[in-house]
């Protein structure tokens, strides 16, 4: 049971990531542009949820579905205001917008919400997993959260292989100028490409919210480590994605319940580091065949 604690709890953790880094693959698979304000979705999820549950007083049925909306329209902000006039130019300052519109959002966060970290309480945290009478050292939560990621996983694979809109995001993201000729709404499309990631990145907010302290800054963390997971898994797949977010995620969990969570940071992104260089396109990922 020593193990499987952490092994489950980091089951978890990896899974939050691997949703958030689904975000990066929807992104890049439709218009080749990354939401580097991807961190602060997240962090929007966790504070959205405590102050509509905590603050407001909604039932966790509507707030939940209301926070993940709410951070869906935050994501056609970032499009709209940090992605789309540079796509236009076919610039590549989309880049650094992205970020500038992120640390604004975390600012004015910071500014509305306070400096001071919250908690939220949960009936899926209220009391621990046992089995035969023993306890495995986990909430419920955190069986929950692999099951949303693996289903959202399944869903985008069923989605982009499977489907007439699978097939338009191939054409937009092969080429948006013929795309649009054949009567592809383009530019709906990469909208939606950005609502539904930063969607996904709320979700795993919201989700891990009861576990986390909750505080304004927390979203630096969570996009740096979502990014890493994104690369490492590939970015234009995403069993690869969730299959990186789980290793991530064990690992850290490991390595704070086996040497301090003083040598996580460095472990786990040294063993990043390592992973690339022995895999340039990822996991999973596999090299692109370029025509000339």
């Amino acid at each position: 049971m020593d193990l499987l604690a952490p092994l489950l709890s980091g089951l978890a953790l990896g899974s939050m990531y691997g949703l958030i880094a689904l975000g990066f693959h929807i992104t890049f698979s439709v218009c080749g542009a990354l939401n580097f304000a991807q961190g602060t979705s997240a962090m929007l999820g966790a504070v959205l949820l405590f102050t509509l549950e905590r603050t407001l007083g909604w039932p966790m049925l509507l707030a939940a579905p209301t926070t993940i909306a709410l951070c869906g329209l935050y994501g056609l902000l970032v499009e709209g205001l940090a992605v789309r006039p540079f796509l236009k130019r076919k610039s590549d300052a989309w880049l650094m917008a992205t970020v500038a519109l992120g640390l604004v959002t975390d600012n004015a966060t910071l500014f509305l919400f306070g400096t001071e970290p919250r908690s939220l309480s949960s009936i899926l945290t209220a009391s621990s997993v046992s089995v035969g009478g023993a306890s495995l050292g986990v909430y419920p939560l955190h069986l929950l959260i692999p099951v949303v990621g693996l289903a959202t996983a399944a869903a985008l694979h069923w989605i982009s292989r499977k489907t007439l809109l699978g097939t338009a995001i191939l054409a937009v993201a092969q080429n948006r100028d013929a795309a649009s000729l054949m009567g592809i709404p383009v530019s709906a499309m990469i909208a939606a490409a950005f609502a539904v990631s930063s969607a996904l990145a709320g979700m795993a907010g919201a989700l891990v919210a009861p576990l986390f302290t909750i505080q304004p800054d927390m979203g630096v963390v969570l996009g740096l480590k979502a990014f890493a997971v994104a690369i490492l898994g590939g970015l234009k797949n995403p069993w690869g994605i969730m299959t990186a977010g789980v290793l991530f995620g064990v690992v850290e969990a490991a390595s704070a319940s086996v040497l301090g969570s003083g040598y996580t940071q460095m472990l786990t992104f040294g063993l990043v580091i390592l992973a690339l260089a022995l895999r340039p396109d990822g996991l999973l990922g596999r090299a692109e065949v370029r025509k000339v």
